[in-house]
């Protein structure tokens, strides 16, 4: 697949105003996902989780993507892709809410799953909507896609420095409560393009390159967001942490995007050493100059990683029948987010954040051993 050079993507049946609420929604997506990195040293203050638990508690949001991506991947089969989309917005208002007031981890852990579930109907709502308005573009307008989830990874991280639990979590409720009526004006695509499953995509090499490509990438965002806030506490603030992971979030929303420029596996060789260093030396060093270079080399590695990855899927698979294939590649990705916190957390707390790096290493090996067979 050739990159596309355009500087808008061709229209089909997207508005104006439909591109600009779908990279919105990417946005309030990916703010969910980040915001509570920054809280990490409130929610261990008011229930003295350490960093196993507050791992545990990372890893029960995207627990509940795995589920919403299934659930939303029935709707889209069925051609309501925007009832998914409304509908899983109204989930991840309640699971926002419920986080705002919850006052415990027996409240937090369910809270966030169901703001999981959200979350899942988002990005798989998002993504067949923007693959049924504008075809023969996927590959541009999904770097677009993936460099809005990055921003949303900034607004997350500065939502979350305001301080405390409640109001962040009141905050990113109003921003979801915003985006319904915006969902609902747009409305469904007036000629919805079909998609159908195809089980015999899941045996496709590309598949399984896409697939370990996202694992890595998002297993690196499970690390940076559920086990490295713990270790920039020693030295940083609630808000210092969210001004750390803002800007990275700006590194890799750039980074997103211009890896639409490459051959998609040119974009995941080069994610695996920027990952892997980047990673490496956030755990191992001790100083704030050190924390900020080694992120933005970590955040510009996941960038070229999610827009190669989503790349060779495309490339693989024909779009008309890239449901079920989109579908299991995007929990697939979600298991890395699930096993970053589960892994990191206790790990680094067990043997020291130095060893976030060889945990990163690890998920580079199939990648690399996919590229090199190819």
């Amino acid at each position: 697949m050739s990159v596309a050079k355009a500087s808008l993507p061709a229209r089909r049946d997207g508005s104006t105003l439909a591109y600009v609420v779908l990279l919105s929604l990417g946005v309030l997506d990916a703010a969910g996902y980040s915001i509570i990195g920054p809280m990490a040293p409130a929610i261990a203050r008011e229930t003295g989780a350490g960093a196993g638990a507050f791992g545990a508690l990372v890893a029960s949001f995207p627990a509940g993507i795995l589920v919403g991506f299934a659930l939303a991947g029935l709707a889209i089969r069925r051609g309501r892709t925007h009832t998914a989309l409304v509908v899983a917005l109204v989930l991840l208002a309640a699971g926002s809410l419920a986080f705002a007031v919850g006052g415990s981890l027996a409240a937090y852990f369910p809270a966030r799953f169901v703001m999981g579930l959200g979350s899942g109907g988002v990005w798989m709502g998002v993504t067949f909507e923007t693959l049924e308005r504008w075809p023969g573009q996927e590959y541009l307008c999904m770097s677009r896609i993936f460099a809005a989830y990055s921003v949303g990874a900034l607004v997350g991280p500065a939502l979350g420095a305001i301080g405390g639990i409640t109001v962040p979590s009141l905050a990113y409720l109003a921003l979801v409560i915003l985006a319904i009526p915006a969902v609902l004006t747009v409305g469904p695509v007036r000629s919805p393009r079909p998609f159908a499953s195809d089980w015999t995509a899941l045996r496709l090499p590309s598949f399984w390159l896409a697939s370990v490509g996202i694992l890595f990438a998002t297993l690196t965002l499970g690390l940076i967001d559920g086990a490295l806030p713990l270790h920039f506490a020693s030295l940083l603030s609630q808000a210092g942490i969210g001004a750390l992971y803002a800007g990275s979030a700006v590194v890799l929303a750039l980074a997103a995007a211009v890896a639409a420029r490459f051959a998609p596996r040119r974009a995941l060789t080069v994610a695996l050493a920027l990952v892997v260093l980047g990673v490496a030396g956030a755990g191992l060093s001790d100083t704030v100059p050190l924390w900020v270079l080694t992120l933005a080399f970590a955040a510009l590695g996941v960038g070229f990683a999610n827009t190669g990855s989503v790349g060779v899927l495309l490339e693989g698979v024909p779009t008309e029948r890239i449901v079920t294939a989109m579908v299991v590649w995007s929990q697939v990705g979600i298991i890395g987010y699930l096993i970053g916190p589960l892994v990191g957390g206790p790990a680094g707390e067990e043997f020291g954040f130095g060893v976030l790096g060889l945990v990163a290493m690890a998920a580079a090996i199939p990648v690399a051993v996919g590229l090199a067979r190819r």
